[in-house]
């Protein structure tokens, strides 16, 4: 099992890792100092109801591993004149609604109004979780995702605990289940291409394509809301694991096409839940398949790299 420390860079786009060359989104760092008490979403009030286990483990936790879009809501008219407001009191002059948003709710005097508004969480422009953090002091990394210039390549990935559904009261009649997350990381899908390490037999104009069909792939696998065992693997590799897209890009430079991607429980599964995603490439000329795998390990909040990409072989 191989292991990465973190090479310490603050960008605004994607990170690569040092030892194992894995993709990683920015890391929103916090200018807090102060030691707060972690919400816990078994009993959160504002939470909408308990979540989905219980804090002496009688339950198992459902966890969360969601590529997305962050939004902002206004849960109830008071919430959205009390921010209109504070707006009427910034300087936003020359500021779109969006970059006037970003800078209101940035200031440290309008964070209760952060704290007050719903966060929710789209995939595939489909409303799917509404986001509260464990830790009050995440409220910045939902904030960093209100980007004061949006793109429709913007991505925000989730990680955390799925709870129940909301309550109809606590975002304006959205009633879809409330995460709990522990981070969030925002970057847009041509940073994330640009920072996976391309191989030395590819050229730029060749691997770029393969890296963003994969991608795409991956985003669009059917009722991929990022919560299911083999979801969650398939979205970790996709944002941090670059030998994915090495391996397409060598395939499709071998005249093959991916013909499928799937993911199924790994032999090795014994106590932990470990998973192997098997990438099916095609050659267009003669027909035959070529499969290569990795294992992931998705018995925690965080899934890992269990083994290497390397070919598959039936058994």
């Amino acid at each position: 099992m191989e292991q990465t420390e973190l090479n310490e860079q603050t960008t605004t786009e994607a990170m690569v890792l040092n030892a194992s060359q894995t993709i990683a989104p920015p890391v929103n760092n916090h200018s807090q100092t102060a030691t707060r008490s972690p919400v816990s979403p078994a009993t959160c009030a504002s939470c909408g109801g308990a979540m989905d286990y219980s804090p002496n483990g009688s339950t198992a936790p459902s966890y969360v591993f969601a590529i997305g879009k962050v939004e902002m809501r206004f849960p109830s008219l008071a919430i959205e004149k009390e921010f209109a407001q504070a707006t009427g009191r910034a300087d936003t002059k020359g500021l779109t609604d969006r970059a006037a948003a970003h800078a209101v709710l940035s200031e440290p005097s309008n964070r209760y109004i952060a704290r007050q508004i719903c966060w929710v969480f789209t995939i595939e422009g489909l409303e799917t979780y509404i986001l509260i953090p464990r830790d009050p002091a995440d409220y910045d990394q939902l904030l960093q995702a209100v980007r004061p210039q949006p793109s429709p390549l913007d991505l925000d990935v989730v990680v955390g605990l799925k709870g129940s559904i909301a309550p109809p009261d606590m975002c304006n009649g959205l009633m879809v289940p409330i995460v709990a997350f522990d981070q969030i990381y925002s970057f847009d899908r041509d940073s994330l291409i640009k920072a996976i390490p391309r191989p030395a037999k590819a050229s730029a104009k060749e691997f770029a394509p393969a890296a963003e069909e994969l991608f795409d792939r991956i985003m669009l696998a059917a009722d991929n809301a990022g919560s299911m065992d083999d979801h969650r693997a398939l979205n970790y590799l996709a944002v941090r694991y670059p030998a994915i897209y090495s391996t397409a890009a060598e395939m499709f430079g071998r005249n093959s096409s991916l013909s499928s991607v799937d993911v199924q429980t790994s032999p090795l599964s014994s106590t932990r839940k470990v998973v192997d995603v098997i990438m099916t490439f095609t050659n267009r000329a003669t027909d035959v398949d070529d499969k290569f795998f990795t294992r992931v390990d998705v018995t925690e909040e965080f899934p890992f790299l269990v083994t290497k990409m390397s070919p598959y072989f039936d058994r």
